[in-house]
């Protein structure tokens, strides 16, 4: 089946009022209100796709629901867990499934994106993290968010004897993570 047809987006999402604890720990204000804004147009942007948010959080649960997406609840506030639960589920139905995080400043075009065959990872703008990664379903595929994500995903689609495609140069590299990230 093409991917246009059968695939899915998952944005995993953290409670607001835990999440960005760099922004916050930069002194950045209304961090809460900015996370659910990003995370809107993150999830607007998605559309026409069947849309996914993986959260922990009940407030995030009915924020998501709220935007048309469908929840799959996880226990572990570890990002990792979550989205391998999530893709697991995904998996059951979905062909293809696209991670995306729901900080990205400029998600214009994400429903649209076709992933090339194998593993997609698209860098962040720091050049080492994943902002947005696309598989195809029922793979045996460890996630690494958190330092150095976008090499690890890399090896471990190098692991599965996957192509991978790497894309440092997305527009969807640039996130919101750090007070620095404001500025442009």
């Amino acid at each position: 089946m093409n991917p246009v047809e059968n695939l899915a987006i998952l944005v995993p999402l953290k409670a607001f009022s835990i999440g960005k604890s760099r922004l916050r720990d930069g002194g950045v204000a209304g961090v809460d209100e900015m996370a659910r804004v990003l995370a809107v147009s993150v999830m607007a942007a998605a559309q026409p796709r069947p849309l996914f948010v993986a959260c922990e959080s009940l407030d995030v649960a009915t924020f998501a629901l709220d935007l048309g997406a469908q929840v799959i609840r996880s226990s572990s506030l570890n990002l990792n867990e979550a989205v391998s639960h999530s893709y697991r589920v995904l998996s059951e139905t979905y062909e293809w499934i696209v991670i995306a995080h729901g900080d990205i400043r400029d998600p214009d075009g994400l429903g649209d994106f076709i992933p090339s065959s194998g593993v997609t990872v698209i860098v962040d703008s720091h050049g080492t993290g994943t902002n947005v990664l696309a598989l195809p379903r029922n793979l045996d595929f460890s996630f690494s968010y958190g330092p150095y994500s976008a090499q690890a995903h890399q090896l471990e689609a190098q692991r599965l004897g996957l192509v991978c495609h790497v894309d440092f140069n997305s527009p969807w590299r640039f996130d919101v993570d750090e007070p620095t990230d404001l500025l442009g």
